[in-house]
């Protein structure tokens, strides 16, 4: 039912897949890496986005990541994407950077 709503979205203009990221807010510190929580709005609901940064300056290093995870509210993803990417960090480790 999802995928036919969107589809009507698109129709009138709106891309429910396509919504930016919102702001990132203050970075949480995991194992030597910042957590950004990036939730991006979709069709009323939130959807876990975010980034792992390690290092400062020219050694920089991103990894963004998006999951499939939706939640109703704002706080219940931040939270959520918190957990995910120290599961990210924890394993995969210095591979994740490469």
């Amino acid at each position: 039912m999802a995928g036919i709503l969107d589809s009507i979205r698109n129709l009138f203009g709106g891309n429910a897949t396509s919504n930016p990221p919102q702001a990132a807010s203050e970075p949480d510190s995991y194992k030597d890496c910042l957590i950004y929580t990036e939730p991006m709005a979709e069709g009323g609901q939130w959807r876990v986005a975010g980034r792992i940064v390690k290092g400062e300056g020219a050694e920089v290093k991103e990894h963004k990541f998006i999951r499939a995870d939706i939640f109703s509210n704002k706080e219940e993803v931040e939270a959520a994407t918190l957990r995910k990417a120290r599961q990210i960090i924890d394993e995969q480790g210095a591979a994740l950077f490469r």
